[in-house]
């Protein structure tokens, strides 16, 4: 009986052994996961994947800060402007999906997604209606380059004249983000109609969308999960001078395909840039107790064409580069001399830096970034960073310019972030706990085999014990004396 015991206690643990390594080896369990993730992830009206897909719970928080000038008759002489940085001025953001619709045979989604914001005021420096900035007239100088050494021109300069216009104005926040009527723009108006005599950075930006945007739901491959197939009708851009520019590629951003590798790019199509972009993995870390993988844009995004000449396409007119860090977006802001850049300069070349007063980039505050899980794909965390200078210089037909040098002048930037909230975290914990609680049962398995291993090798020690004092009496006289 006890030979019986012990045979099956090692056959037992040897098979339980071999079984947990093979399981391990084959990564059976970690597959059936990957499998129930990718089915998961799909587009399907009902599921809890689409309606938070519909209207994220997570809040996000739109902050604007701006640079007020503080020494512009300097400036106009041709000296270094001088800048502070005022703000934030916070807005929850609300930007729900809406007009949803399913496509060819459920494999596309498309669907509208207006922004609206509601100003925080316990978030806040001061009241955006109140505070005043000074910063660059984008209307005049927009003016100006457009009818420089044209028919217009002369005219250009009896308005400014006229309306008393120059370089630099001051308005209140709430005029520079939500928009205000400017004298020159409606005059423009009246002959070109398809100028807004209304200017802001986010004039008709509020309880509005961006275009009708067609998604892949993820159906036929799961690493097409809510990748943008057209934007506006369109399966392509027509700004930039190459095809690979012109490329709709990736998501909005606000959501990704499950599995995340960390030698893969995460690709984002935002059209406040105009563009795609890419992002490479920087780090990992967790946020609410969850494991991530932290993404930042590649320092190659917007690497001038000498270190990526695939950034060519982005100069417009061909040859005209800004340089390392910055974008030239006036092509997609009807002509205005918008050019895009991290907060603050942040990765930039040197020069942007060195040319204005007051800036002071560092990676904790300017550097953009999303927090993902990588098992599902969800975002935890997310800071969209943004900065909007204006391309100023000197223009003799114009006095207003006066000696100003030639600069990227920034005027403002917006930091955009979302953190999960604590419902949307409990649930992703606990899909979390399941997963590893499956991937977990080859080691349970391999536990019991070492257990099992370990009685047999405590029996045969006993057994052996035993058989040696036997032997020891059977040696001993029957009869002693």
């Amino acid at each position: 009986m006890k030979s019986l015991c012990l045979v099956t206690a090692g056959v037992l643990a040897l098979t339980l052994l071999i079984a947990s390594i093979s399981l391990l080896v084959a990564h059976v369990f970690q597959s059936v996961v990957d499998l129930q993730v990718k089915q998961g992830t799909v587009l399907k009206n009902g599921t809890e994947t689409f309606e938070a897909w519909e209207d994220p719970p997570p809040p996000v928080y739109m902050q604007f800060y701006f640079f007020n000038v503080t020494n512009p008759l300097e400036v106009l002489q041709g000296a270094t402007p001088l800048v502070e940085e005022k703000g934030p001025y916070t807005y929850r953001e609300y930007r729900p999906r809406v007009h949803v619709q399913f496509l060819d045979n459920g494999t596309k989604v498309s669907a509208l997604n207006p922004k609206t914001y509601v100003f925080e005021p316990q978030k806040s420096v001061g009241d955006p209606e109140v505070d005043l900035i000074r910063t660059i007239n984008v209307p005049a100088v927009t003016a100006m380059e457009w009818t420089r050494a044209t028919s217009l021109q002369f005219a250009t300069e009896v308005l400014l004249l006229l309306y008393q216009e120059s370089l630099f104005t001051v308005r209140t926040v709430h005029e520079l983000l939500w928009g205000y009527k400017d004298k020159l723009l409606s005059t423009i108006h009246l002959l070109h109609p398809e100028i807004d005599p209304v200017f802001g950075f986010f004039n008709k930006m509020n309880g509005t969308d961006d275009g009708e945007y067609v998604f892949l739901s993820g159906e036929r491959n799961y690493l097409n999960f809510s990748r943008i197939v057209e934007w506006k009708g369109k399966e392509s851009l027509n700004w930039w001078t190459t095809k690979s520019c012109n490329m709709i590629n990736g998501t909005d951003g606000t959501s990704f395909h499950p599995l995340i590798s960390k030698n893969e790019n995460i690709y984002i199509f935002s059209s406040d840039f105009c563009r795609s972009f890419y992002l490479v993995y920087d780090s990992s870390g967790s946020v609410a107790g969850i494991p991530t993988y932290r993404f930042v844009p590649s320092p190659m995004v917007f690497a001038n064409t000498t270190i990526n000449p695939d950034n060519a396409g982005f100069c417009v007119p061909p040859g005209n580069c800004p340089g390392t860090g910055v974008l030239n977006v006036s092509i997609c802001k009807q002509g205005a001399p918008i050019f895009l850049s991290a907060p603050h300069f942040y990765q930039a070349e040197q020069k942007f830096i060195e040319d204005i007063e007051g800036m002071h980039p560092t990676k904790e505050y300017h550097e953009t970034f999303v927090d993902i899980n990588p098992l599902t794909g969800l975002v935890l965390q997310a800071a969209k960073r943004m900065q909007i200078n204006v391309h100023v210089r000197k223009l003799p037909e114009f006095f207003e310019t006066g000696n100003i040098r030639t600069l990227i002048f920034p005027v403002m930037y917006l930091n955009e972030s979302v953190l999960i909230d604590e419902a949307s975290a409990s649930k992703l914990k606990h899909v979390l706990l399941e997963a590893s609680v499956v991937t977990g049962i080859p080691f349970v398995i391999m536990a019991i085999g070492i257990v099992l291993g370990i009685v047999f090798i405590v029996l045969v020690c006993r057994s052996r014990g035993v058989s040696e004092e036997s032997t020891e009496e059977e040696r001993s006289p029957l009869i002693r004396t």
